[in-house]
């Protein structure tokens, strides 16, 4: 295999020119035929800053960075080091492919033209508590009644037509339910108020892309004319802004490739369009396919299983994996009497497998040699599909005193310090940003009471300018009393004091470190946090981020400002658990759920929960075939994490408000063994084993 590629992975790598479809099955190896026909663009005299690869985590994009870096220096020789061997990284000035997050591209975009949107160029992006702040003034706003839509509902159906790329003004002529129209009342009010603040929130940053690309010709030929080749991975989980941001780069010179697989596309609840991926050869006339179906990653056994599932889904791409790795473990289907038995039984198969391989908990039995073992904990994942499944799993994985972590815990950016300090930056960019300004008026306290907020906000309005801007007439705004007066003062002394120093280029380090000791931040964790101990983890919180701004400041050099490192901070993986990586590291069992998963591979999977209403989920079952479709990818999903190993268990009854309920084993199991003449997964597709008497008392096998 030329390059060490196989003929496939070749014929994508070196189709260098008009639009090119990669179908890239689970465990094929697209991450390395991306990075390679990167560095074989290169090498065919295409300039690298010429070429734009874009992908969905941070995680990918960087992997492929140092990739592609990897690539070229061996590719080509720069400046010798000591002892004349070949320098280990890329000059710093070396031209280099764009390689990013589609959001870490669309705010270089912004930032260069969003002035045409009437934004501020210094725009500061909303986290999650700021939308939330927003979210409660927009329906305070409209006297919207608290049962009929709350903030968080809000903000799910305002997220939902971003995606969809449906502008405030567009929501009402497209709401069917009375919430719906409420909620497109409070989104035109929520969009003029971060307008009007100079803030944008995540989703902004694509539609507002998409919006600038439609209504400024000129601007999308100027960006898209700074590229001539362009790349998309993980084309399945676009959506409609994503689509056309990509069509908008790409269609003067075509030489677009996409990566992806339709049967991993599972993020419809985050606006991925399936059909993006299905119908690229009617959109790009002419494309390429190029078809990647041999999976290194599974045994055969598996495989099959994975094969025989997702031949169920009637609109597909036609494919089929071909196992590069033997195996007789036919994957286990564990049946169990209710959901307590299902995660003893799980837990204490992990239990003997990793002491048959020479793992035990607090080291070898006594006589025993303590030879390497062959597993470790972090061999081993156990999936699920609704987030209260894994409570019984943590109970029996504490009782039998081994170590597991549950992927997607509170993100570090979530944290409440985290978010102060984050604040007090973007103060020091745009002092406009009125959620960053109320949450840190008073934080730490310095005398700014809820009296004096409600009087500076009431003064703002009647100005009709920004909350920033009316601070100074704070002596001459009624019912502030003296304390108040001073600490308006401070505030705005210390943020004026921070913005002279970023302008006139203080390291962004530096800077970071002297907004958390000039706020005197530190006496608000003593004040909140008397346990020495949360006061300390609390701290190394704050650390973190004075790390990161220096590390962010030593990656980029002169280039480095204290805008560019929020922007970073606020791109990152939103819809991805914090660290996910970083936590498997832990020689832990990782419980996750399926959507978690994707991406990873382990040596033992548990696929648990395998039951009608779970998986697939209740949901889907009223929402029809689309939805039953999607559900079959996750379980695909699932199955293909294995790479040694899969077990598959349900239950035959689980508890509902306390009751034990007899339960209908998933039909996804019936596909995956053979069994779909059965006349119970009839019943079931008919959806009438639910009401079928004893309805769990079988199963589709027993093994």
């Amino acid at each position: 295999m030329a390059h060490g590629l196989n003929p496939a992975q070749l014929d994508a790598v070196r189709t260098l020119s008009g639009p090119l479809l990669v179908l890239a099955g689970a465990g094929t190896g697209k991450t390395r035929v991306v990075t390679v026909r990167i560095a074989e663009l290169i090498k065919s005299g295409v300039r690298p800053d010429r070429i734009l690869a874009v992908t969905f985590t941070r995680k990918a994009s960087g992997e492929m960075q140092e990739r592609a870096a990897e690539l070229l220096i061996k590719g080509k020789k720069f400046a010798k080091g000591g002892r004349g061997g070949r320098q280990k990284r890329l000059p710093k000035d070396a031209p280099r492919p764009e390689i990013s997050t589609f959001h870490s591209l669309c705010v270089r975009v912004l930032r260069r033209h969003i002035a045409q949107l009437g934004y501020p160029e210094r725009f500061t992006i909303a986290d999650r508590g700021d939308q939330e702040s927003e979210a409660r003034s927009a329906l305070r706003e409209i006297k919207a009644p608290g049962e009929a839509l709350g903030p968080s509902d809000l903000l799910a159906q305002i997220s939902r037509w971003k995606m969809g790329s449906v502008l405030p003004s567009e929501a009402a002529s497209i709401a069917e339910s009375d919430q719906q129209h409420l909620a497109a009342v409070a989104y035109r009010r929520y969009q003029n108020n971060l307008k009007k603040a100079g803030v944008v929130d995540f989703d902004d940053l694509l539609l507002l892309t998409e919006t600038l690309f439609k209504e400024h010709p000129t601007i999308r030929r100027e960006e898209a004319g700074r590229f001539d080749h362009v790349l998309v991975d993980e084309y399945q989980d676009t959506n409609h802004s994503q689509y056309e941001i990509v069509r908008a780069l790409a269609i003067g010179h075509r030489n677009l490739c996409v990566v992806g697989d339709d049967d991993q596309s599972i993020y419809a609840w985050r606006g991925a369009e399936v059909t993006h991926i299905l119908g690229f050869h009617r959109d790009w006339p002419g494309a390429k396919v190029v078809r990647l179906e041999d999976n290194y990653r599974s045994r055969a056994p598996i495989i099959n299983y994975a094969n025989t599932l997702i031949a169920f889904n009637s609109v597909r791409h036609d494919k089929v994996l071909r196992p590069q790795r033997e195996g007789d473990d036919t994957p286990r289907i564990m049946q169990c009497n209710d959901e307590t038995e299902e995660s003893k039984k799980v837990v204490s198969d992990i239990r003997f497998r990793l002491q048959q391989a020479g793992w035990f908990v607090g080291g070898p039995p006594e006589g025993q040699d303590n030879e390497r073992p062959r597993l470790w904990p972090n061999d081993f994942a156990i999936l699920f599909r609704t987030n209260e499944q894994p409570r019984a799993f943590e109970q029996e994985l504490r009782a039998a005193k081994l170590p597991y972590v549950l992927i997607g815990g509170m993100s570090f950016y979530d944290r409440r310090e985290v978010r102060d300090l984050l604040a007090y930056l973007k103060l020091v960019c745009n002092p406009d940003d009125e959620p960053a300004l109320l949450r840190i008026m008073n934080t730490p306290p310095r005398g700014i009471g809820d009296g004096a907020r409600k009087a500076l906000v009431e003064h703002a309005v009647s100005q009709g300018k920004p909350l920033w801007r009316v601070l100074g007439d704070a002596p001459s705004i009624p019912n502030m009393s003296a304390a108040a007066r001073q600490g308006v003062e401070k505030l705005t002394t210390a943020v004026e004091s921070w913005r002279h120093l970023a302008n006139l280029g203080e390291p962004v380090g530096a800077l970071v470190r002297r907004v958390v000791g000039e706020s005197r931040y530190h006496d608000e964790l003593l004040r909140l946090y008397p346990d020495p101990k949360e006061r300390e983890a609390r701290e190394v919180a704050l650390e973190e981020i004075v790390n990161a701004a220096a590390a962010y400041q030593d990656k980029k050099g002169a280039k480095a400002s204290l805008q560019d490192f929020l922007d970073e901070v606020a791109t990152g993986d939103r819809h991805d658990t914090d660290d996910k990586e970083s936590q498997l590291g832990r020689g832990a069992i990782a419980l996750m759920t399926l959507h978690a998963a994707k991406g990873l591979e382990f040596p033992h999977v548990y696929l648990v929960g395998m039951e009608e209403g779970i998986l697939p989920h209740k949901r889907s079952l009223a929402d029809g075939e689309n939805a039953i479709a999607e559900e079959r990818r996750l379980a695909y999903v699932g199955v293909t994490r294995a790479r040694d190993r899969l077990t598959m268990s349900l239950a035959l009854t689980r508890r509902k408000w306390g009751k034990p309920r007899d339960t209908v084993p998933s039909r996804f199991l019936y596909e995956m063994t053979g069994q779909a003449d059965n006349p119970r997964y009839a019943a079931i597709k008919a959806g009438r084993a639910a009401n079928t008497p004893n309805s769990g008392k079988k199963t589709a096998r027993r093994r």
